[in-house]
């Protein structure tokens, strides 16, 4: 494989995890920050600023050069060799996958959700999957069905670290949920107590700093 193994949620800010297995693959991706969609941490108790979590961390962050809309050639080529297959074989569930991935990477959301309900069908199991679905879901501004899909995950997997992340990550910027969040990264922290977030901070601190501003209100 091209990529490192890592065995925890410890990548460093420049990384990307790809959704192959529990062990996360990192490289250098050319957009920077772990984390699809990147958060703003305006009026947050937060030392710097969150993004969710995915396997495939390709996409565009805060202070980044925007992205291109739409697949780059290369991309475009890969997409259309891999609708060829699916098309050919609609049971092959692992091109089902990569195809989600070139629609993730290219911000083509709906496309990729499609994709990634096709290999859902087919690998219903597969916690990664239903991770980055999620991801996708939140990034069209559906955050129920995202939480739908980080539960999923996590229902799968109840040590799958990503899911559980990012669901904290929707229920308290979108759904206003402090309580949820702050027992829901609790929870993260009893299956990994070094957990960090994408942007290297400490969960346990992130924690305790929201815990010291809610005091405060």
């Amino acid at each position: 494989m091209r990529h490192g193994l890592r065995n925890d949620l410890h990548c460093a800010g420049d990384a990307i995890l790809r959704p192959d297995l529990f062990s996360q693959f990192c490289r250098t991706p050319a957009h920077g920050l772990v984390g699809h969609r990147a958060l703003d941490g305006g009026g947050q108790p937060f030392g710097g600023q969150l993004f969710l979590w995915n396997w495939r961390r390709t996409g565009p962050q805060i202070g980044d050069t925007p992205a291109p809309k739409g697949p780059s050639p290369e991309q475009a080529s890969k997409i259309l060799a891999l609708e060829k297959e699916v098309s050919a074989n609609p049971g092959n569930v692992d091109a089902w996958t990569e195809l989600g991935h070139h629609f993730f990477d290219s911000h083509q959301h709906e496309k990729a959700i499609e994709a990634y309900r096709k290999a859902l069908a087919l690998r219903p199991d597969n916690a990664n999957i239903w991770t980055d679905m999620g991801v996708m879901y939140r990034d069209i501004g559906k955050s129920s069905e995202a939480l739908a899909a980080f539960d999923k995950a996590m229902q799968i997997d109840p040590r799958h670290e990503v899911s559980r992340f990012n669901k904290g990550i929707v229920l308290m910027m979108d759904m206003g949920d402090h309580k949820g969040a702050v027992e829901t990264w609790e929870e993260l922290l009893k299956i990994n107590p070094s957990a960090k977030a994408p942007n290297g901070e400490p969960i346990k601190e992130l924690l305790e700093k929201m815990r010291g501003t809610k005091q405060g209100e």
